[in-house]
Order: C-alpha cells, then structure tokens, then sequence
C-alpha cells in the first residue's frame, strides 16, 4: 500500500499558431500586397495554489495535461487567437520537479500562486511582416514554435500547525475525530490512515490545523513499514503532538514504543527532532482512576519526560480540552518565536 503524496504526470504547453500568406486582391486597388497576419501564441500551463486540497489523489487518475494550440493567422493582417493558459490546481505545500533534470521548479507554499511550469509556443509570423523595400511580395512566413513538454513530479508535505506521530494504532485518527471535523478511517488494527488527514481544531476563538499521518514504526526512517516517506510529512509542523498507548493491545512497553519513534525523528532529520511538542498519554479510560496518576507518572519518569503532558482518551473525550488548549498555547508561543 503505497501512500499517495507525489505523482508523475506530463505537462504539454499549446503550439504557436502559424503565419498566413495571403495577399490582397481588391477591386480599385491595383497595388494589393502581402496582408497575411501572424498567428496566436499556443497557451501555457501554469500551476495554481488551492488550499483547499489536501493530496495529490486526483492525479493518479489524470495525468496528461494539455494546454491548447494557438489559431492561424488569415488574409487582411488578422491575427490568429492565442490560446488561453491552463491552470492546473495542487496543494499548499507541493513541490515541482523536471523529471528529466531532477530540477526543482517551484513550490507552491500560498492560496493563489501561480508557478508557470510549461511556455506556450510563440506565434508564427504572417508574410504581411517579411515585406521590404526590395521585396513587395514576400511569399515567405513563419509557422508558430512548439510549446514546452515536460515530465513533472509532483511531492506534497502536509502543511499543518500541529503533526501527529506514535506507533500504528495509538490512537491519533481517533483523536482527530474527538478533537476536529476531521473523519480520518479508524479501525481496530494498525495502518489504517493511508492518507494525510487534516482536521481544524477550535481553541476559544483560535484554529489551528492538525495532521494525522500513518504510524510509525522502528526503523521508518530507513524505509521500514510505511517507510520514511511520511517523516517528511511532519517537517512542516510548528509543533508536534506525540501520542502514547498507555496499553497497547499488542502487549509492548509503551515506554519503548515513545523511545522509539523519538530515535526515529532524530535519525531522519535532526531539525524534526529538535521541534517543540507536546505529549499525550492516550487510552487512560481503561486504568481505574485511583491508579492512572501513578501509571502516567512511571511512564513519564520511564522516558526522562520533562515536558507538557496530558493524560486524555481519545474515545470518549477525557482531558481532551485541555490538551487543545495546552496546544494552541504552545502553536502562539512557536508563531512568536518565528
């Protein structure tokens, strides 16, 4: 199961329309000459920022895209109509690249850029133009150049103020659906977010976006499980959220599972790992209540823990209030820092 946040598809400018011969032939005018009009530009393709989408999906269904040919010119110096440019919408956050250079292009980071990926072809010249002194009846044009044709690669980072990570199955979709309009699949086994969910969370009068990504697992960072392909989805975070099982239905040491995801950050990017986050110890409804303090705080001691933490359940709601706030106070503290 491959996670869909980069695809390849081919862009194909418009062609130049090409010149006309033509020359006048009039009644009452006896010296007609060359009237023959330039051609229209072909259309170019142009990558425009929409905020509204969050993956690259819809391009693993089309993915030719096609700007239109520029028109000929005709006789009495009409010019062909150039073609209208193609705008092709994709996510806050993709990254351009020439296939067949390795070139980065652009990145589309805000609503409304537009990234001119592919010129339309230049119109081809009418003989009306090739009309000289020596030469009245020029019976030379040009035809219109072919516009560009690329291989493009696209590749999104989840742009988001607060990122998820734990372990397959701790909970992070169904805390976005407690927390956020957000309805990412939850199921009772591992890997079932395939897909970057993105929920807006409502602090008071604040939002601020939440990311929840695929689990991870030992090694990811060298391509294990989902592979690492999802670390890179966090790097745009201001802030993370890590959540903890506090009893794993596999029977592993929640204490080992924290340890390990926090190796895994720091083997992939030092400046991920470095991120301001905030811990949340999940499935604390399925201790009796006299007992959850104690085991949270052996978790926490366990780990060398010194951070905000919050003991919550993501199934029904517990402590979820304030870990929304106790995030939105850490998203301020980040934005002013920046």
């Amino acid at each position: 199961m491959k996670f869909v946040d980069s695809a390849t598809i081919r862009i194909e400018a418009g062609k130049g329309g090409s010149g006309c011969l033509s020359f006048r032939r009039e009644k009452y005018i006896p010296d007609g000459g060359p009237d023959g009009g330039d051609g229209g530009d072909g259309g170019s393709v142009f990558f425009c920022g929409q905020e509204g989408l969050n993956t690259l999906s819809e391009f693993r269904y089309k993915r030719l895209f096609r700007a239109k040919n520029g028109q000929p010119g005709s006789g009495r110096d009409k010019r062909g109509k150039s073609a209208v440019d193609l705008y092709v919408e994709i996510p806050l956050g993709t990254q351009i690249f020439d296939l067949e250079t390795d070139e980065l292009i652009g990145e589309i980071t805000t609503q409304g850029q537009n990234l001119l990926v592919a010129k339309g072809g230049f119109h081809g010249l009418g003989n009306a133009r090739f009309k000289s002194s020596i030469n009245r009846a020029p019976r030379q044009t040009s035809p219109g150049t072919l516009g560009e044709v690329r291989e493009i690669g696209l590749e999104m980072s989840v742009m988001a103020d607060v990122g998820l990570l734990g372990m397959p199955n701790a909970g992070k979709s169904s805390l976005i659906r407690q927390i956020s309009g957000a309805r990412p699949k939850v199921a009772d086994y591992p890997f079932t977010t395939l897909h970057p969910n993105l929920g807006v969370v409502k602090a008071g009068t604040q939002h601020f976006v939440m990311a929840d990504i695929p689990g991870l697992i030992e090694k990811a960072s060298e391509g294990a499980g989902l592979g690492f392909e999802f670390l890179k989805h966090l790097s745009r975070a201001r802030a993370l959220l890590h959540v903890v099982d506090i009893l794993p239905a596999d029977g592993s040491n929640p204490a080992d599972n924290y340890l390990t995801i926090e190796q895994e950050l720091a083997k992939f990017d030092e400046g991920l790992f470095q991120k301001p986050r905030i811990l949340a110890i999940n499935k604390v409804d399925l201790i009796a209540e006299e007992k959850r303090e104690e085991c949270t705080s052996q978790l926490l001691e366990s780990i060398g823990y010194k951070g905000k933490s919050f003991n919550i359940s993501a199934l029904n709601g517990l402590g979820c209030k304030p870990l929304i706030y106790g995030l939105s106070e850490l998203i301020e503290q980040v934005s002013n820092e920046e």
